[in-house]
């Protein structure tokens, strides 16, 4: 049993890439929390393992996720296998110690973790944006042989195992940037369509969390993660944040 969230589509696709090769069965946190009939309880099968494969957001898990690990209770769970996957441009800072910490407040133990640096997304601030073409070729060419060693280790469960880049400087990133990032960063109320939108209704398909509603123009909700998949899948890139992303580029993962 895989849990999963992605925005644009990197955690997604190892989502996916470990499910085929560990035969278990995906299940969307986005699509579990905005149901409004989810149980949050899940039943295992024997043997089953269990995965949590989700971005690093501001040198932390997202919010959704961290919510998510919260809420949902297990049948039949008898010290299963259980690893965690997460994504990430570069680093992670603490995000290993957050989800190791929520794992221990639900009585869990991880078997394994890993990150992988795959391209990056974030465009919201002053700063950032997306990775160079020729740099995001290169980290979707090396994250296949990434996930296959890590499909390896799954496959042998392997035990004690955390390969994970933390980076410098990781309290700060974790413990003081990302907490202002949750405060003044997660929010959808920025986001606006220009002129040039076509009213597709890519950027509605595209949202996780059923955020965005397209009439004549995108209207945005209350439930932003800040995954940025509309931004980034706009074919006209009509769906600004503000000021800060003018100018910038776009992402999505193109095996979503």
């Amino acid at each position: 049993m895989i849990f999963y969230f992605s925005g644009t589509g990197n955690s997604k696709w190892i989502a996916r890439e470990i499910s085929a090769i560990q035969h278990e069965r995906l299940i969307s946190i986005a699509d579990e929390m905005t149901n409004p009939d989810a149980a949050f309880q899940y039943r295992l099968t024997d043997n089953e393992m269990i995965g949590f494969v989700f971005p690093v957001y501001s040198w932390a898990p997202p919010a959704i996720v961290m919510d998510f690990i919260d809420k949902i209770r297990f049948e039949n769970f008898r010290n299963p296998y259980m690893f965690f996957v997460c994504t990430c441009g570069d680093e992670v800072g603490l995000t290993v110690d957050s989800i190791k910490k929520a794992a221990g407040k639900r009585g869990w133990s991880w078997n394994a973790g890993f990150s992988v640096i795959m391209p990056n997304n974030y465009v919201c601030l002053p700063g950032f944006d997306t990775d160079p073409k020729e740099l995001e070729e290169k980290k979707l060419s090396e994250a296949v042989p990434a996930v296959g060693h890590i499909n390896a280790l799954l496959t042998a469960r392997e035990s004690d195992v955390f390969e994970y880049r933390k980076g410098s400087w990781p309290c700060f990133k974790s413990r003081i940037i990302n907490p202002l990032f949750n405060k003044y960063q997660v929010t959808a109320k920025p986001f606006f369509s220009t002129y040039s939108c076509i009213s597709c209704g890519l950027c509605e398909k595209a949202c996780p969390v059923h955020n965005i509603r397209v009439v004549d123009k995108p209207v945005w909700g209350e439930l932003c993660t800040s995954c940025l998949a509309c931004y980034h899948v706009c074919p006209q890139q009509a769906v600004q944040y503000g000021k800060a992303t003018r100018n910038k580029h776009q992402y999505f993962n193109p095996h979503h």
